[in-house]
């Protein structure tokens, strides 16, 4: 039966009520009085020079030839269970030069680690940069793996909207909604079904290599440690879709013996079961993971236009990964791997009514290796391919949506192979310089049927409409870092390479489609500039650019009454930007505050222009529209005011307009469709070692359009989750979850039938944990 949720939510707000007092009177034990209690404990924390705390820090303690691994919390610390006098602590994290130090006892140990300039082998993150969250000109955001274990959201894009800025093209979760309308949307700029955001996972782009879309569900639950989310232009390094940043997906490697378990169930019969195994031989090391989701979801169409032919959005997904690694002779400087990996998705959704759905099944792999040498330098090579198979069926609704009928059914196939390869090289301590090349070739078909609607021949296929074509995109670039003293400068600059060509019509006979090849340079540059200790101010300017993807050069769609026709004479989008802000690093009771004022302009976008809108259906066609513009300010912060209470959240202000379009002038100063000018998250933790863990998020979007015109308002609303959880011990945690507490209405999409994003829901589950 679904979960009363009005229960949960009541039970939550109790609980921390109850919480409170018991969680002030322990914060007033002193440091050495909690350690006293333990008298073998051994506590401490891990921070950077600037005494920030590093989460997720990998500790080892290392003793008569055995090693205990664990990791540091959000606040960067972590315990033992007893001290062992003589034994050595092993301290890493990415990005940072690893420390061995003598375990202490006594008073907490307190560990620094130094940026990872130093050492031989350096890690470099999403923006090139192997630097802390607070010391890169670029404003970048870690989701750790407790904020994505430990939040409401099920689906990895729910996870995310805990991130303040980050939005997908429609406000509904990818538990219902369709594929195509989920685009990320970064710095207030928007998307259509492609995405204006570029979604990595270890230099293997995941965007959909027909549509440009994301398959949120793509990798298993289980394999997901952290997100870095650089907002801002990133194409000097990642080329085309990395306009309004980039979101790079940090996956568990198989380096320990493990077992985990996650099973949970709750309202809209919603299933998700997630299982994982890793080992660790010698050099080898392989790891296997897999999910299943189920959900009936829930009708989406309001209940004061909703018909007959309304039927509830639901989708059932498997997903699998399996990876295989060789670490090579050697150590130190000169140590080095090999890999190969693959994952799997096989998912089928209802969109709504009984005669729409879509189905996806894309097959993924890639392998490669890093090595590294004892003069500072380090290689990076990958190959990956995809197999993309998606098809969906459309229909048109009768006036009063109490029938309709069958239009299209849709296969688009593609296939993708690509290959990167990176050279890092730390010339001194504070002077880095890296440069690589990529390549990505698409292959894709177009397979259209038409339905006739009307008369003795309804339902019968009457038209066909087949089209083929490639796309090759291929970069140069490269990338200098030097931090001298308190200064950080960056410059880089990538050559793309794009093409778009080889397409064909056939309707009946083969006819060519327009060839298009363009060449763009991408610079960046970018400094910071420490004033004190814990303050730093912060600039970077850039220009990046978003290819148009085959989904929008040929290929109709339809998400609801709406339908989009394609355009091939589409070019690349074009952006230039740049943004300033201050830094501040924590320190005592002084939270971590990264404020940005920040201004994006996009030289022909690519955007659904409105052409016809009867009462029942609207007809858009893709355009390249003049310019926009989105300029505003954003904030994050995050404060731990006490040991067991944490606050983190953030603002953005987006002014985000049209600024030119001659064809059109009416359009001009209409806001970006789909964008909020008002943005705001914040979420509250609370943790007792007995008691368990509360979590309350909150999250307040202001109102938006769902058209270019500016005609179908989207109101602005407030929403409030929930979770809690409870570790019993020998690897077991079990857990609630609440969302939309307050069982608001928040309306998602005008297509133009009004349609509404989640309800009140709630889930319970299981965690088991076995192993490192």
């Amino acid at each position: 039966m679904p979960l009363k949720c009005s229960y949960i939510g009541t039970t939550l707000i109790r609980s921390l009520a109850f919480l409170m007092p018991m969680l002030v009177s322990t914060h007033r034990v002193s440091g050495q009085q909690q350690i006293s209690a333990v008298p073998q404990a051994l506590m401490g924390s891990i921070i950077d020079a600037n005494g920030r705390p590093i989460p997720q820090a990998k500790v080892e303690v290392i003793a008569a030839g055995k090693r205990t691994p664990l990791f540091t919390d959000g606040a960067g610390t972590f315990q033992l269970s007893r001290s062992l006098a003589g034994a050595l602590l092993r301290v890493e994290a990415p990005g940072f030069q690893p420390v061995e130090i003598p375990v202490t006892t006594g008073a907490p140990m307190q560990i620094t680690l130094q940026p990872a300039f130093a050492q031989q082998t350096v890690e470099v993150t999403a923006y090139g940069s192997p630097l802390s969250q607070q010391d890169t000109p670029a404003s970048t955001l870690l989701v750790t793996q407790s904020d994505l274990t430990q939040t409401s959201g099920q689906a990895l894009d729910d996870k995310l909207r805990q991130v303040p800025g980050y939005d997908l093209f429609r406000r509904t979760s990818s538990l219902v909604a369709n594929p195509t309308s989920q685009g990320v949307s970064l710095r207030g700029l928007g998307s259509t079904a492609a995405s204006r955001t570029l979604v990595l996972s270890d230099q293997d782009p995941l965007n959909d290599p027909y549509g440009g879309w994301i398959h949120w569900d793509e990798i298993p639950e289980l394999a997901l440690q952290s997100v870095t989310i650089v907002r801002g232009g990133a194409s000097d390094l990642y080329g085309s879709s990395a306009i309004g940043g980039v979101l790079d997906l940090d996956e568990l490697k198989p380096s320990a013996n493990t077992l985990q378990l996650n099973t949970s169930y709750g309202s809209l019969h919603t299933l998700d079961e997630a299982a994982l195994g890793a080992i660790h031989r010698g050099p080898w090391s392989g790891l296997a993971t897999g999910g299943v989701l189920d959900t009936d979801g829930y009708t989406l169409v309001a209940p004061s236009v909703r018909g007959l032919v309304d039927v509830p959005s639901e989708v059932h997904a498997q997903n699998g990964r399996i990876e295989a690694d060789r670490t090579l002779p050697g150590t130190g400087p000169t140590a080095g791997n090999v890999f190969f990996r693959s994952n799997l998705l096989n998912e089928a959704r209802s969109n709504g009514t009984p005669l729409t759905s879509n189905g996806t099944r894309l097959w993924r792999v890639e392998s490669g290796g890093d090595w590294s040498n004892a003069s500072g330098g380090s290689l990076l090579v990958r190959l990956h391919g995809a197999s993309d198979h998606y098809r969906q069926t459309f229909s048109s609704i009768a006036t009063g949506r109490a029938s309709e009928s069958l239009t299209r059914f849709v296969e688009t196939p593609a296939t993708e192979l690509g290959g990167t390869v990176r050279w890092t090289q730390a010339i001194r301590p504070d002077l880095l310089v890296l440069g690589g090349a990529d390549t990505r070739d698409v292959r894709a078909e177009d397979h259209e049927i038409g339905y006739s609607v009307a008369g003795a021949t309804k339902g019968m296929p009457n038209s066909t409409k087949d089209i083929t074509a490639r796309q090759r995109q291929t970069g140069l670039y490269g990338e200098v870092l030097w931090t001298p003293a308190k200064w950080t400068f960056s410059a880089g600059g990538r050559v793309d390479f794009f093409r778009n060509f080889d397409a064909y019509r056939y309707q009946p006979t083969a006819a060519p489609e327009p060839n298009v090849s363009q060449n763009v340079f991408n610079p960046r540059i970018g400094i910071l500039r420490h004033l004190t200790s814990n303050f730093a101010v912060t600039g970077t300017a850039f220009r990046a650019y978003r290819a148009p993807t085959e989904n929008e050069l040929y290929r109709t769609g339809q998400v609801g009454q709406t339908t989009t026709l394609p355009n091939a004479d589409l070019l690349s989008e074009r952006a230039t930007g740049w943004e300033g802000g201050v830094a501040v690093s924590p320190h005592g009771y002084i939270p971590a505050v990264r404020a940005s004022y920040f201004w994006t302009e996009v030289n022909r976008p690519i955007t659904a222009l409105t052409i016809t809108v009867t009462p029942t259906a609207i007809t858009d066609m893709r355009e390249n529209l003049g310019q926009i513009r989105s300029r505003g300010i954003s904030l994050d912060f995050e404060a731990h005011p006490f040991r067991w209470l944490t606050a983190t959240g953030g603002y953005q202000f987006a002014d985000a307009t049209v600024t030119q379009f001659k064809p059109q002038p009416s359009l001009v100063g209409l806001w970006i469709p789909q964008v909020a000018h008002n943005m705001a998250t914040a979420q509250v933790q609370a943790t007792h070692p007995k008691l368990g863990l509360l979590r309350l998020e909150g999250r307040v979007t202001g109102h938006q359009f769902d058209d270019d015109a500016n005609t179908f308002r989207l109101s602005g609303f407030f929403e409030l989750n929930g979770y809690l959880s409870h570790n019993f011990g020998h690897g077991v945690e079990v857990y609630a979850v609440g969302q939309n507490l307050l069982n608001r209405t928040i309306q998602a999409g005008r297509t133009p039938v009004l349609t509404l994003a989640t309800p009140q829901v709630g889930t319970i589950g299981l965690r088991w944990r076995i192993g490192e």
